[in-house]
C-alpha cells in the first residue's frame, strides 16, 4: 500500500529515496471494515485519513436525522473539521466500504514535514484545493434544486452512486430517499441518463 501513496505524491514532487521508505512504513496504514465509525460527534478529532482504497462518509445528527456532509474516496484526504483545534468533533466519519487509509496525528505530520520540508508545497495544495471544492459545493448547494444536485453529482461523481446507499444520496441531497426515485426517474423518462441502480 505504500507505493501508492508515494505515486500520488510523486505527481506533485520528487520523492526521495529516504522519503519513500519513511512513506511505506506500515505503522501509518490501517484496514477499516465497512461499517467502522472512524470519528464520533464528541470525540476529540485527533487524526487525519488519506484513502487508498474505498469510501467514507461525514454526516451529522440533527433533530433525530441522519444527515450527509459529504463523502470521501481513493486518494482524497479525510480531515475532521476540528482536526488539530483541540475541540470535540461536531460530526461523524463512518467507512461506507472496506477502507484503506494512511492515518496520521498533527505530532506525525509536525514530525514529517520538520524532516521533509518538500512536504509542505504538497500539503498547501490539497488544502487549497479542498478548500476550492468545498465554497464551490457550498455556493452550488445555495442556489441549486435537489434534481440539479443530483445531476451535478451523476456528471463529477458517478461512481459515487454505484457505491452509496441511495438513502445517503438522498441525505446528502437533502431530500428524502422518495424523493429520490422520483428525481432519478424523471431523469431517465427524459433521455438524461440510465438512473443508477437502488442501493437502498
Amino acid at each position: 500500500m505504500g507505493n501508492e501513496l508515494v505515486e500520488f505524491l510523486s505527481r506533485y514532487i520528487p520523492i526521495s529515496d529516504d522519503l519513500a521508505i519513511a512513506l511505506s512504513k506500515a505503522s501509518m496504514y490501517r484496514d477499516f471494515p465497512k461499517g467502522s465509525v472512524l470519528l464520533r460527534e464528541g470525540e476529540p478529532a485527533t487524526r487525519g485519513y488519506f484513502l487508498l482504497k474505498g469510501c467514507v462518509r461525514s454526516y451529522v445528527l440533527k433533530d433525530g436525522d441522519d444527515r450527509t456532509i459529504d463523502f470521501f474516496i481513493e486518494e482524497e484526504p479525510v480531515i475532521p473539521l476540528e482536526y488539530g483545534k483541540l475541540r470535540l468533533s461536531s460530526h461523524f466519519l463512518e467507512c461506507v466500504e472496506e477502507t484503506v487509509a494512511v492515518v496520521s496525528t498533527p505530532d506525525q505530520e509536525e514530525r514529517m514535514l520538520a524532516e521533509y520540508p518538500q512536504l509542505k508545497s504538497v500539503c498547501l495544495t490539497m488544502a487549497e484545493i479542498m478548500s476550492e471544492k468545498l465554497r464551490e459545493c457550498l455556493a452550488r448547494y445555495r442556489i441549486s434544486t435537489p434534481e440539479e444536485r443530483y445531476r451535478e453529482l451523476a456528471e463529477r461523481r458517478p461512481g459515487l452512486l454505484q457505491r452509496v446507499p441511495q438513502y445517503q444520496i438522498a441525505s446528502y441531497l437533502g431530500v428524502k430517499p422518495e424523493s429520490l426515485s422520483r428525481i432519478r426517474r424523471r431523469i431517465a423518462l427524459r433521455g438524461g441518463g440510465k438512473a443508477a441502480p437502488d442501493r437502498s
